[in-house]
């Protein structure tokens, strides 16, 4: 396919890219995934965003108990591991980390990295509810935001050039989604696991390009048929997805099923809501970004994201959902009764926990408990 051995091209040479850039003076700005943090406004600042999301090795987790005690989420104790081992060139390249704070795992993140590099730590915190005070809160932290990036990069945000970043990212958005729906088919030209290495890919890419290459992709994958998927059809959803923890996508091909579409607070890219460049720039941010998203399971209260999820299995013809979570990620292990209950209730669809520390060990039991549900699957 044309447009991915393209983008698979610029991949290769990112990290070069990003190393000359660097040295011509260009700051690269490395931030947590989870929806929160804006890259338009990195972007208008001068800077590159670069999102921290690597992860599926399991020597990075244990490296990081060094400087952390164990019982933090195997994500986050990947990023503290990664930067400390200084084998993943990108971890290396950050002149500013910024954590949006959403629970007591990435601050993790943002403490150690602060104690233990020299890399310049911004957080802003994120409230668990939509209420108005919550969102003002989070307004506040993104007007912050806006003037650390300014002073770090000596750039001026201009209402000029945050309007032309936000119809960059509006643009990825709309084209992810388009192509997403492409999934919802019998023979759906893109699978699961391509789907998401692309949305990590946008994670790292360069923003004009990576759109240049989604623009070419959609027209070619809107001539493409995929082979007719035989088995269930599967939601995947969870804590977090990341570049490189991609083993849950061929043990479920492996059993004769396929995911359809997923659902992640950090891992896949949001773009089922647009910014409205109208007004005040910062709030209209700040309204998608914090109001219109799907909530993560720590916000209260949680029916939201079941809603949002079991929409997503009509409209996409479920027939199961496997959740996908890490080791300590309290909030997600917590609802995961609760949410296994109104999706059997609601829909009277079964599902699947299965839990990673990023141990190889651990691949054996998940392929016997994946090949088991998806044959209860295949006989209801």
């Amino acid at each position: 396919m044309d447009a991915m051995d393209r983008l698979k091209t610029h991949m290769d040479g990112r990290l070069r890219e990003l190393t000359k850039k660097r040295s011509e003076g260009v700051k690269v700005v490395g931030y947590a995934p989870g929806g929160y943090m804006p890259e338009e406004m990195v972007y208008a600042a001068g800077a590159i965003p670069v999102c921290l999301i690597r992860g599926g090795d399991h020597e990075p987790v244990a490296e990081s108990g060094a400087y952390i005690p164990r019982f933090i989420d195997t994500f986050c104790r990947s990023q503290i591991g990664y930067r400390m081992l200084e084998d993943e060139p990108i971890y290396q390249l950050v002149d500013l980390l910024i954590v949006p704070i959403t629970d007591q795992n990435m601050r993790a993140v943002a403490e150690t990295w602060s104690f233990y590099t020299d890399v310049d730590v911004f957080r802003h915190g994120v409230p668990c509810n939509k209420e108005e005070a919550g969102y003002q809160y989070y307004l506040g932290g993104l007007l912050r935001l806006k003037d650390k990036l300014e002073s770090f990069t000596g750039n001026k945000i201009e209402d000029g050039k945050l309007r032309e970043a936000i119809e960059l990212w509006n643009r990825m958005r709309s084209l992810f989604k388009e192509i997403s729906l492409l999934r919802k088919g019998k023979r759906p030209p893109i699978s699961g696991e391509e789907f998401a290495r692309l949305s990590h890919a946008s994670l790292i890419a360069d923003p004009p390009v990576f759109v240049e290459i989604l623009e070419s992709l959609l027209e070619e994958l809107k001539k493409k048929e995929g082979a007719e998927i035989a088995g269930p059809r599967i939601l995947l959803t969870g804590s977090t997805l990341a570049m490189g923890d991609y083993k849950v996508f061929p043990l479920v091909q492996g059993a004769g099923a396929e995911i359809v579409i997923e659902e992640f607070a950090e891992g896949i890219r949001e773009y089922w809501n647009n910014v409205e460049p109208n007004g005040n720039l910062i709030e209209a941010i700040a309204e998608t970004y914090f109001k219109k998203r799907v909530p993560p399971a720590w916000f209260s209260p949680s029916v939201d994201r079941i809603d949002f999820v079991l929409d997503l299995a009509k409209d996409f013809g479920v027939e199961g959902i496997l959740w996908y979570q890490l080791l300590y990620r309290d909030a997600y292990d917590m609802q995961t009764p609760y949410f296994e209950k109104m999706v059997k209730e609601k829909a009277d669809l079964r599902m699947l926990k299965v839990e990673s520390d990023y141990d190889i060990s651990e691949r054996g039991p998940m392929k016997t408990r994946i090949e088991a549900f998806i044959e209860m699957l295949g006989t209801r």
